[in-house]
């Protein structure tokens, strides 16, 4: 594969990452803030805001990682090796630990949006969680056919 074509992969791999963070740094605090004003008997709904945010945040960029670590090994010649399996499979783990967040976090944001009249931020959760459920799929199948063609791959080797 052409260095350039994994060069924009990277390049996008990183431009995924800004937007979260800037959301992590400016709309999170207000999320947080606008349920504690929702609710002001029970304010620790601000923390728990929070913590199921924030929480989601720690695998997206690990994933983001192993995906920046998988176009190195594509770049190295190294795509089909048990590191990129390894890469495939974490991210994997990581979609699927961000799904079930998000689907903690589910009851948080029906209070949220029970209160506020806003049925589009239950809407949002969903797609979110589906999303990710998606990209753990796709990562397995892909972890998958990668496994067979290394197993494929080792056997011609053995055969010649």
């Amino acid at each position: 594969m052409k260095r350039g074509t994994t060069l924009f992969l990277k390049i996008a791999v990183i431009l995924i990452g800004i937007p979260v963070l800037a959301l992590c740094i400016f709309l999170v605090p207000e999320l947080g803030n606008f349920a504690a004003e929702l609710y002001p008997d029970s304010a620790y709904l601000k923390y728990l805001v929070f913590i199921d945010l924030y929480a989601t945040t720690i695998p997206f960029y690990f994933a983001l990682f192993q995906a920046f670590k998988l176009l190195s090994y594509i770049d190295k010649n190294e795509a089909f090796s048990e590191l990129s399996v390894r890469a495939l499979k974490k991210i994997k783990y990581c979609a699927i630990i961000i799904s079930g967040l998000f689907v903690v976090g589910m009851p948080l944001f029906y209070l949220i949006a029970e209160k506020d009249d806003a049925p589009g931020i239950i809407v949002i959760g969903l797609i979110l969680i589906f999303a990710s459920m998606v990209i753990a799929v796709f990562a397995a199948v892909l972890q998958m056919l990668l496994k067979e063609a290394i197993d494929i791959k080792s056997e011609n080797d053995l055969i010649v």
